[in-house]
């Protein structure tokens, strides 16, 4: 047996890259679970797998071998499913921007929570910049105090213009990172203005409805000459978290959980209890309302998916 990474995943079929730049079209055999969950994918761009080569460059994927962390959501077709998007990164990147297609800042908030469970580093990159007006940049000013107030990196960046470019490559230098966002925010123009030899896809943003199309149809981890891997994964339409409790979403807002310890309640859901630290902080403006409101319509969505899976037969 070979160990290597699985460099591209298609849903039936993974590309793994041995050691010696070998790359075998594998298949899996058997069932794999994460932490007893299911899994609409059991392998992720990243995995470090075994696998026993057969004839015509193909081979079968025997054993995954331990992961330093992974990135998992709920599956958007099975919601008692998670999908599996990569493992063993250093950091994740979400391109998003305030202009073409518009800003949804909900949709940041929905991906840092998918991130700081495990840890991973998270950099917002806000990209299109060469396009902002006026009104615009008093947005992304906005948005760049909120989050760099709670220890996130901010980039403002222009494929067009080389705007941040520079600032852009060297956070990827020597590092894997998962790179994700929302369609037509340039994530493939900006990594091909990095390094033009990948000639990614690019789309063009709907007319009709404003929103980009889809251009890269599976995740796959691409080599950087100055340097590191970079992840690229589809486009994201929505984030859902109903596989979630109430308590995860709170103790994954960074800033209301290091606030929590000063509620009078242990397990504050900061909605209505008294004397809540995270109420407080809005009121005093330490603390995003923006933020708060993005968080109570995730617990919604949460506790009326559980009503609605308690009152009705399957």
């Amino acid at each position: 047996m070979q160990e290597g990474i699985v460099i591209r995943s298609t849903g039936s079929w993974y590309l793994v890259r041995t050691k010696d730049g070998t790359i075998y079209k594998s298949r899996i055999i058997g069932k794999f679970r994460l932490n007893g969950k299911k899994l609409t994918n059991p392998v992720a761009v990243g995995d470090q797998v075994m696998i026993a080569a057969e004839k015509d460059d193909t081979a079968q994927i025997k054993k995954i071998l331990p992961r330093q962390n992974y990135v998992v959501r709920q599956s958007p077709r099975k919601k008692h499913f998670l999908h599996l998007i990569a493992s063993n990164i250093d950091q994740a990147i979400l391109f998003i921007t305030v202009a073409q297609p518009k800003l949804k800042q909900g949709f940041i908030d929905r991906f840092l929570l998918m991130m700081e469970p495990h840890n991973i580093p998270t950099a917002i990159v806000f990209n299109k910049a060469d396009v902002y007006d006026e009104e615009d940049m008093r947005i992304y000013e906005v948005m760049e105090y909120i989050y760099e107030a709670i220890g996130y990196k901010v980039l403002l960046t222009s494929a067009e213009t080389g705007q941040g470019m520079e600032e852009l490559k060297n956070l990827l230098k020597d590092k894997i990172t998962l790179l994700s966002g929302q369609s037509g925010v340039g994530k493939s123009t900006a990594l091909n203005a990095l390094q033009p030899e990948l000639d990614l896809k690019t789309g063009e943003i709907s007319d009709y409805s404003g929103k980009g199309q889809h251009t890269t149809t599976f995740a796959e981890m691409h080599p950087l000459d100055f340097g590191g891997d970079v992840i690229d994964t589809p486009g994201i339409k929505t984030l859902a978290f109903t596989n979630l409790e109430p308590m995860d979403v709170a103790h994954n807002f960074r800033e209301f959980f290091l606030a929590s310890k000063d509620c009078k309640f242990h397990d504050c859901s900061h909605r209505n209890e008294p004397k809540c630290a995270v109420k407080e902080g809005i009121e005093g403006g330490t603390i995003s309302e923006l933020r708060y409101l993005n968080y109570i319509q995730i617990l919604e969505e949460i506790e009326d998916q559980n009503y609605w899976e308690r009152h009705t037969d399957f």
